[in-house]
Formats: C-alpha cells, structure tokens, sequence
C-alpha cells in the first residue's frame, strides 16, 4: 500500500528539512565564532618564534599570521608587540628608516619598546607574554597585555 503525499504536503516537508539545515548551520558559525581560538600558530593561540639566536640584538621581526611584531633590544630582552594602534585599532608596520613604529591612520608613533612618541595614541602598544623554553622563543597571543608606560620589566631574557 503506497502512501500518496499531496503537493501541499510535500513542500512542507521540504521547507521543514531545509530550516532545519539552516538552523543547524547558523548553530554552526555562531559557536565557532564564540569559541576561543586556542590552536598553536594562530592568532589567540601560542606561536612558536624560533630559536633565541635566530633573532639578533637590536631586530624587529614582523608575524603576521600572529598579528605582532618581536623586538629584541640591543640587550638581548624580548618583548612582543600586538600591532594594533591603541588609537583606533589600525595595524602599525614598523618603519626601519625611521626606527620607529609609524600609525598610518592618524601619525601616531611609536618606539622600538612600543612607548608613545607621537599622539594620539593615548597609551604604549600592547603586549603578548613571552616564553623562553630550550632556546626557543614562545609568544601567546591569547590575551593582550595593556599597559600605561613601557617597562624595562616588559622583557623576558633567555
């Protein structure tokens, strides 16, 4: 005995199967989204640099998949420097003719510490936490670190 489904029926069915795809999708995107991003060598998750003598004393060395910048002084501290402009969130390249990181935005400047030279950067750029673990540099960029001054208590050293 064959069961007849009226055309009415049919596309009930239909429309049902197709916003419960949809649903399920949008359930989808809206928890990756909210999850934290903790996966080694993305943005929010722990970067492996490399090794400490791959970068040399005075050096700044851009990651951008890591959205930072690694600044080794000339005394051998490391400190990580998110590349957002504590202005208005613009992305700061590190100009080496000027030895400076220069906000293309609205001109703010800042020193190879992230210390403010030049408003209207309000504050020093932010910072990620820096490991050294057997002669390798780690960077975590889950959280930034914001601060009113830079520090010389901002470097790590191996």
């Amino acid at each position: 005995m064959s069961a007849d489904v009226s055309r009415r029926g049919f596309l009930k069915l239909a429309w049902g199967a197709a916003g419960a795809v949809a649903l399920a999708e949008a359930g989808g995107v809206a928890y990756m989204f909210l999850s934290p991003r903790t996966v080694e060598g993305e943005f929010g998750g722990i970067f492996t640099a490399g090794a400490v003598d791959s970068f040399p004393p005075g050096s700044v060395t851009p990651f951008t998949a890591g959205r930072f910048y690694l600044v080794r002084e000339d005394d051998g501290g490391f400190v990580a420097l998110y590349r957002k402009c504590t202005h208005l969130g613009c992305a700061v390249p590190w100009e080496p003719a000027e030895g400076r990181f220069v906000c293309p935005c609205h001109a703010s400047a800042f020193e190879r510490d992230g210390s403010v030279v030049n408003a209207p950067a309000p504050r020093p750029l932010d910072r990620f936490t820096v490991t050294i673990a057997d002669g390798t540099v780690l960077v975590d960029t889950g959280r930034p670190i914001q601060r009113d001054h830079a520090t010389d208590a901002d470097l790590v050293y191996a």
